[in-house]
């Protein structure tokens, strides 16, 4: 039974890597992420690189893709070993980047990744100013999802000294990560 778990998700990476259909490797990411759900998975996800998958998928222009990619990575990383990972691996930035994503779903799956990929070490990194600015702006979004989840981020894993030098820059400036599309 595990073998063959093992063989089918090897079956979707190899299809992922070889097809030329944009549509295919949407569903077979898709499918990808879906599996990353399972804690079950995680070690067979890990040997078939999928991880670096996901990351890579991140700078793509592709927006579904980049959307699978972010829900993988979103729920692969409530796992040690994967969380470390995607640290190691650099993933912290490009999952920033997707803070200005136009799909809502992306920006919300890349808040709570970062809300998971916070640790002591790398607080400085999720938290950074550019990161609690554009928290800032989404707590006020009339999306009550990404409202709330800004505001979550903001009171749990930010310093209220963060959050007052953040305000007072944004007071300052125009320039600002755009708002998803509902």
């Amino acid at each position: 039974m595990e073998l063959g778990r093992l063989e089918y998700l090897q079956a979707l990476v190899t299809e992922f890597q070889v097809t030329d259909s944009t549509e295919a490797k949407e569903q077979v990411l898709a499918n990808l992420a879906n599996f990353a759900y399972d804690p079950s998975n995680y070690e067979y996800l890990r040997q078939l690189q999928v991880l670096d998958l996901f990351l890579d998928m991140l700078t793509e222009d592709n927006e579904t893709l980049v959307e699978f990619a972010m829900g993988g990575l979103c729920n692969l990383c409530l796992d040690k070993t994967n969380k470390e990972y995607i640290l190691e691996a650099g993933g912290v930035e490009p999952i920033i980047n997707c803070l200005s994503s136009s799909n809502e779903e992306t920006v919300v799956s890349a808040v709570t990744t970062l809300m998971f990929l916070t640790t002591p070490r790398s607080r400085a990194q999720t938290t950074a100013l550019p990161v609690v600015e554009c928290m800032l702006r989404f707590s006020l979004s009339a999306n009550t999802r990404l409202s709330n989840l800004a505001s979550i981020f903001l009171q749990d894993y930010c310093s209220p000294l963060q959050v007052e030098e953040a305000r007072n820059l944004s007071k300052h400036t125009a320039v600002g990560i755009p708002l998803p599309k509902d």
